[in-house]
Parts: C-alpha cells; sequence; structure tokens
C-alpha cells in the first residue's frame, strides 16, 4: 500500500472497517458517515479534492484518526452487542 495515494471517503471507509474488524473480530465498522464526522470534528485531515469536489486523504491521516476515535468506537460497540 502505498503512502503518498489518496484515498477517497468511501475507499478511506472500507480501509478503517479493515483496521476494526481486525480488531475487533468482525464487530466495528466504519462507514462513510463516520469519516465525514471524523473530518468534521477535526480528527481528519484532507489531502485535496477529487475531480467532483469531494475531499481525499492520505493513509496517514486516515490511520490517526481511527487510533483517535478506535477507543469510543469500541466502546459503542460493546455497549451495542447482546450478553450471552
Amino acid at each position: 500500500m502505498s503512502t503518498d495515494r489518496l484515498y477517497t471517503g468511501t475507499e478511506a471507509a472500507a480501509l478503517a472497517t479493515t483496521w476494526r474488524q481486525a480488531l475487533t473480530g468482525g464487530a466495528a465498522a466504519v462507514t462513510l458517515s463516520a469519516i465525514s464526522h471524523w473530518r468534521t470534528r477535526g480528527h481528519l485531515t484532507t489531502a485535496g479534492l477529487d475531480p467532483h469536489g469531494r475531499p481525499l486523504y492520505t493513509l496517514r491521516a486516515l490511520a490517526t484518526a481511527e487510533q483517535a476515535t478506535r477507543a469510543g468506537a469500541l466502546r459503542a460497540a460493546r455497549r451495542t452487542r447482546p450478553h450471552p
């Protein structure tokens, strides 16, 4: 995976979901809406815009945002799981 490649919001959500699911045994996913919230809340910075004006993200920025938001997401995932 190249570190200079730029990712769309959809690609960023899919990549972050892969990371989260590896940590949670498939229990947590990252949506396009979550990517937008990360940007709005200042966790994720854009590296440019695509030809349609949609934000693009670097792998480094995405990894940093995923790590910064992970603890809260994992708490939320535990709250929504049914108890055995």
